[in-house]
């Protein structure tokens, strides 16, 4: 360590992995306005900051299997962080959310802007809030691990893009925030995956369409179904869809296979 600089605090780590999965990967150096703005909050460079994204992007598996070798010798500490992450996804991302609220001196809920407005007094407000709050870090956590793009056939409309859950929000409580469980997809195809007519091989990423979609003639089945039969889903840069929670759906998608 050089003379002058002090040691990074758990707090701080914490607070840069969570900035680490909200950023779009590329967009992670000390001109970004989010890198900028953490430094302020925790009394340091974005020089420093960027040092440190770049320093997860050498622990995190995905950049190491593209290649990207990221920043080494991220230090013990950070690299405890960093699996206190990875295998407890949505307790210690929660808790780096209350974090972040405390040292921007906000309510959790004002983290991001959401409209509260037609919340109704009772007891089921508590619960209402914390349901609609993940619900939005999901997609922001989906979105920006896909770039605003649907997986399946590159659509760049926000407005159109649903973060879908691999794996059911209900039945599969623990990762409900993990990115590893989402995929961006456009609302038809949202659907279609929810439906389980069709799904992503645990095995290759391919995109596998049920016979129910197969056996029906028409040309806009073939357009918006069969062309993309087989082929390769686009890839996030960061979180990868977890192959556990694809075989999970995949299984859905044969059980859907065998009543037909």
């Amino acid at each position: 360590m050089k003379n002058g600089q002090t040691l990074w605090s758990r707090e701080e780590l914490i607070l840069a992995i969570n900035l680490y999965a909200k950023l779009p990967f590329g967009q992670m150096d000390h001109r970004n306005k989010e890198v900028q703005h953490l430094a302020g909050l925790i009394g340091r460079t974005p020089g420093a900051i960027a040092r440190r994204l770049a320093n997860y992007a050498s622990l995190d598996p995905v950049q190491i299997a593209r290649g990207i070798k990221g920043l080494p010798n991220a230090g013990g500490l950070a690299e405890s962080v960093w699996n206190e992450f990875y295998n407890n996804w949505d307790d210690v991302f929660e808790q780096s959310e209350m974090l972040l609220a405390k040292y921007k001196k906000v309510e959790v809920e004002r983290l991001y802007e959401i409209d509260w407005s037609d919340l109704e007094k009772g007891i089921n407000k508590e619960r209402v809030i914390k349901t609609r709050l993940n619900q939005y870090r999901f997609r922001h956590l989906v979105m920006t691990n896909y770039n605003s793009t649907c997986c399946i056939t590159g659509i760049k409309q926000p407005e159109l893009l649903i973060a879908s859950h691999i794996t059911s929000w209900s039945k599969y409580e623990n990762n409900r925030l993990n990115p590893a469980n989402g995929l961006c997809l456009n609302a038809l195809h949202d659907r279609a995956f929810d439906s389980g007519l069709i799904t992503v091989s645990a095995i290759d990423y391919t995109i596998q369409i049920s016979n129910a979609i197969k056996k029906i003639e028409s040309a806009e089945v073939q357009d918006y179904f069969l062309k993309y039969d087989g082929k390769e889903i686009r890839l996030p840069k960061k979180f990868m869809p977890n192959p556990d929670f694809l075989m999970v759906h995949n299984n859905y998608f044969k059980g859907k296979m065998e009543a037909i």
